[in-house]
């Protein structure tokens, strides 16, 4: 079960990174960015040491912090 739920969070996740920074992917690119945003998110909260209780809401909301960030590191090295 944990790769479905890493596809479905990670589609979800990158489908909010999607909305919010108004880029246009598709369903592949958006599993992709929010599975990467989730490994990213999770590595940032756990340099800061913050203690977030694992949980669907918690994992999407990281996830789809960690995808925005994904995007956004993204768009400087593309110059757009």
């Amino acid at each position: 079960m944990g790769i479905f739920w890493s596809i479905i969070i990670g589609g979800i996740a990158g489908w909010i990174a999607e909305q919010v920074m108004k880029t246009d992917h598709g369903l592949l690119t958006n599993i992709i960015c929010g599975i990467v945003g989730s490994f990213v998110g999770w590595w940032i909260v756990g340099l800061l040491g913050i203690s977030i209780l694992s949980g669907f809401l918690n994992n999407v909301i990281v996830a789809s912090l960690g995808a925005m960030l994904v995007i956004f590191v993204y768009r400087k090295i593309k110059g757009r």
